[in-house]
């Protein structure tokens, strides 16, 4: 099979990481193929931010788990070391599908690279408040930027998880 083919049907998302970084070689590798996501009109109205702060990817945990109702989770980022956190600038009429397209091969571009990923949501709801609108300042983003994701990454630690049954009428064949 092909070798592109066999990493997109054989990548899942991982819930559980070992506490060391990745290596800076397999990040750049990862966010050059963020980089190189289609984009509508090639307008790349995306921008990732990297973040390995334990301080703030604590904070966004804490956030994330406010959100999404379960304040009681240990860590919504189920203890990944290295966070891309994807945005995309509102005023491209693409932005959502472009950011989408963004998170998707980043995680495809881990898999490859033994690296295990997740996509975590609740991003636009964080970098709506004061104090999401506050790091972006902080980090020189000016612009109506929209959080589209959190990109989670790690080694995977324990076994890999085993793809679900497809379901069966996925493909509606016309003509």
């Amino acid at each position: 099979m092909n070798e592109t083919i066999k990493n997109l049907i054989e990548r899942r998302s991982v819930r559980r990481f070992k506490p060391e970084q990745i290596k800076d070689e397999e990040l750049e590798m990862i966010l050059e193929a963020g980089k190189y996501a289609a984009s509508g009109k090639n307008m790349q109205p995306t921008h990732m931010v990297v973040i390995r702060d334990k301080e703030i990817l604590k904070k966004l945990s804490d956030m994330n788990k406010e959100f999404l109702g379960k304040p009681e989770m240990p860590d919504a980022f189920f203890g990944a070391p290295t966070v891309i956190l994807v945005l995309a600038d509102r005023k491209s009429s693409n932005y959502l599908y472009d950011g989408s397209l963004v998170m998707g091969n980043l995680m495809n571009a881990a898999h490859s690279l033994g690296i295990g990923s997740c996509w975590i949501n609740r991003a636009k709801e964080e970098f709506n408040t004061e104090y999401g609108k506050s790091l972006l300042k902080e980090w020189g983003l000016d612009g109506d930027y929209e959080g589209i994701g959190h990109c989670i990454l790690g080694y995977v630690d324990g076994d890999y998880p085993k793809a679900a049954p497809r379901k069966a009428d996925f493909v509606t064949y016309i003509g």
